[in-house]
């Protein structure tokens, strides 16, 4: 097979696979920690640290099942649709719903971190990016 089409069959399959890691962030740096098929069919748990830089955001977005937020050190914003804006520090934690459009900002001086934990739909990308 000539090298081209090797590099067209890579970039396709690249783009149609289901996504589990979002789109780079300026500031934010995620390292997936476990992926689990669960007892519930069609549903998996996905385990990411979540490292944010001071004043990094990561942008509205929503998840296909819930979140839960356990924030490791720092200082993090949470804004939540319909719901008052949330102040975490380290050992404090956070249940986001099913699809709810939500943001996060480090607001402190130092690096923060989260422990995000999602029960979500297989197959799906992990996140949705919502202007």
């Amino acid at each position: 097979m000539p090298v081209a089409a090797a590099l067209l069959i890579l970039a396709l399959a690249q783009a149609t696979a289901p996504s589990l890691t979002p789109q780079a962030t300026p500031g934010i740096t995620r390292t997936d920690l476990q992926q689990e098929d669960l007892s519930i069919p069609g549903r998996q748990v996905i385990q990411t640290r979540v490292d944010f830089a001071p004043g990094a955001t990561a942008p509205r977005h929503r998840h296909p099942g819930e979140e839960i937020i356990y924030v490791l050190s720092g200082t993090l914003e949470y804004q939540v649709e319909g719901q008052p804006i949330a102040i975490l520090r380290a050992g404090e934690v956070l249940f986001i719903p099913n699809g709810a459009v939500h943001s996060a900002t480090n607001i402190g001086l130092n690096d923060a971190s989260e422990l995000a934990t999602y029960v979500v739909e297989k197959g799906k990308p992990l996140v949705e990016q919502v202007k």
